[in-house]
């Protein structure tokens, strides 16, 4: 067996109880990460393309437990290894991307909670990025041999400000914006912290009405529902101006749209999508990357899913030309295939050094009594086309946790009669389920960390 993997004993605790339960973690998903090399390399050419001032978005269809999230998840900590800034949001029934009664604004106030950063993982890092820049601004003026609270620093901060400020302006929402930065920086300079404060509800979007942010920061207009989107963008353009090389929008969930049993409701949010597809495509978003989440339902669906929005349809239906074994990673949809069998066995062999590394034991699970699990997993009808990640994971893990538990049962005990053996592909269908060559040469050696 290969020595203990070394992984953080905060991240390993999270990622092994948030994967037995079937909920993907929040931190930690490179260490299970098998497989998907495509998906990533497809998403990671859409930052490069951030990174440059562009604006991408792409749809991540899979049914559930086909990987969507932890994707997701993964793109997130590439892109903060990478210099961006990562929000992501899930949608549920109060909170959609268009609707009354506050439903869009609570997407904006969702993902504005969790910005991240590589200083701020887990998210509300929105104070922190504009406190440290201001901090920086301030060292570096200092650096230029003005003292720190003297008439000629404070003036030269102003004219920084400015210039930083003068840039935003020419968005939509950029001249208030701008007041609220520059008042954020008197905050901070006369250490008042209920206007910092003020600062900061305006920016989230917590200001109810314009009267009531008028009246404490001078602002004519508040981040609402039918604005979010455009203060988001306005966001990805500050960000970059500060230094950072982009902001990427995750929204997951995409499903709870569908559900959605009013038409002309289920239709705006339709519409909302357009637009943000529209202005992504067309550039217009500077520095933004939006990925959704969704299920093929939530997709291909004529009666209530986005095909039944025909302007939606058009655009991201597979055309005459697509078939099913050419996969087009250029195109706005990127399905999510099922992982091979040799990418599922290094997705066990990664899981049974993990657990024994988080629980301090020796596994005594073999590779043959892997396969036989995989192959008992594999054997049952219709597993080579439904069956999920997720589900030979919580299983999987389950059947350690009772040897665990239980060092005098054995694994054929646990795993019951019945064991299959893995087929081997007939000639021909090699190119449709061969896994990635780093996934399929795998070893228990290679998952030391």
């Amino acid at each position: 067996m290969a020595e203990s993997v070394k992984v953080p004993r905060r991240i390993l605790h999270a990622l092994i109880h948030s994967i037995s339960a079937g909920v993907v973690p929040r931190s930690g998903a490179p260490y299970i990460a098998i497989g998907r090399d495509e998906e990533i390399e497809a998403l990671l050419r859409d930052l490069d393309t951030a990174a440059e001032g562009g604006s991408s978005m792409r749809f991540l269809i899979g049914k559930y437990g086909s990987g969507k999230s932890f994707l997701l998840q993964l793109m997130r900590d590439h892109a903060m290894s990478r210099g961006f800034l990562c929000c992501d949001a899930d949608l549920t029934p109060e909170r959609r991307l268009s609707g009354s009664k506050g439903s869009g604004l609570a997407t904006y106030r969702e993902l504005v909670r969790n910005l991240s950063s590589r200083a701020c993982p887990d998210g509300g890092a929105l104070p922190q990025v504009i406190s440290r820049h201001l901090s920086l601004l301030q060292s570096e003026v200092a650096a230029g041999g003005l003292a720190p609270g003297s008439a000629e620093f404070l003036r030269e901060m102003d004219k920084r400000l400015y210039e930083l400020t003068a840039r935003l302006e020419g968005q939509v929402g950029g001249f208030d914006f701008a007041r609220v930065l520059s008042l954020w920086y008197r905050a901070e300079r006369t250490e008042d912290d209920g206007l910092k404060s003020a600062c900061l509800r305006w920016l989230r979007g917590e200001y109810k009405t314009r009267t009531e942010a008028r009246r404490e920061l001078g602002t004519g207009s508040i981040i609402d529902d039918d604005s979010w989107y455009d203060y988001l963008k306005l966001l990805a353009v500050f960000f970059r101006s500060i230094g950072y090389r982009g902001l990427l929008v995750l929204i997951d969930e995409c499903v709870n749209l569908y559900k959605i049993p009013n038409r002309i409701a289920r239709e705006n949010n339709y519409e909302k999508i357009l637009s943000i597809f529209n202005d992504t495509l067309q550039g217009r978003a500077c520095g933004m990357a939006v990925i959704l989440g969704g299920t093929p339902q939530f997709l291909e669906d004529t009666r209530r899913g986005l095909f039944s929005y025909e302007a939606l349809r058009s655009r991201l239906s597979d055309g005459r030309y697509g078939k099913e074994q050419y996969r087009n990673m250029l195109s706005p949809v990127i399905r999510l295939r099922r992982l091979g069998d040799n990418e599922l066995l290094a997705l066990i062999n990664r899981l049974t050094v993990l657990h024994a590394s988080y629980y301090g034991y020796e596994s005594r699970v073999s590779e043959e009594e892997r396969i036989t699990f995989l192959s008992d997993c594999l054997s049952r009808a219709g597993a080579d086309v439904m069956i999920t990640p997720r589900e030979i994971i919580r299983d999987y893990l389950m059947v350690l946790d009772i040897l665990f538990q239980h060092p005098e049962m054995t694994f054929a005990q646990v795993l019951g009669s019945g064991s299959v053996t893995l087929s081997h592909p007939e000639p021909g269908e090699e190119a449709a389920t061969a896994p990635s060559p780093s996934a399929s040469t795998v070893t228990l050696q290679d998952l030391v960390f």
